[in-house]
Order: structure tokens, then sequence, then C-alpha cells
């Protein structure tokens, strides 16, 4: 698993998990954690996202958006579909 995934600008919306939904749970738990602390989105899409918000804010804020509402949609319903199949092991 890459330790900084490219973020792409709309993540997957598929039922079950997908491998960029893996590769992104670190980036995934990071949003989740900066809404719980009513976080800026624009600091939060420059450190979590790698975005600049003041370069293109309508495009920040729509990787913003749908990366955070996949977030959600991971911590409610995709991870139990990594309990029960395990977590992916790294490539070493």
């Amino acid at each position: 698993m890459p330790s900084d995934p490219k973020i792409a600008d709309f993540p997957p919306n598929a039922p079950q998990l997908t491998p960029y939904d893996e590769q992104h749970a670190v980036t995934y738990m990071r949003l989740l954690d900066a809404e719980a602390d009513n976080a800026d989105w624009r600091e939060v899409a420059r450190i979590v996202l790698g975005i600049d918000a003041t370069l293109d804010p309508d495009r920040a804020r729509r990787i913003f958006e749908s990366h955070l509402a996949r977030a959600k949609w991971a911590a409610r319903h995709g991870f139990r579909q990594l309990l029960q199949r395990g977590w992916p092991k790294s490539e070493e």
C-alpha cells in the first residue's frame, strides 16, 4: 500500500470496499477526525488531501466533500467488510 496515495477527483461509489478505499483508509480516518474537531475544510483539504483550496476552491471543495462522504460510508458500512475478510497485507 502506498504511504501517500494519490487523491482522485472522486472516490469510488461502489457498494463494497475497493482497492482505492483500502489505499485511502488513513485519509478517510483523518477526514473523519478533522470533521469531529470542526476543522476548516480548506485546511483539511491542504493538510490531508494535499490540495490548495486557494488555487481552485470549487474543485478542492468537491474533492473534500466527496471523500468525506465516502469516509462516512466506509465507517458505517465498508469496514465491516474489512473485519470479515481481514486487512490487506502490505507488499514488502
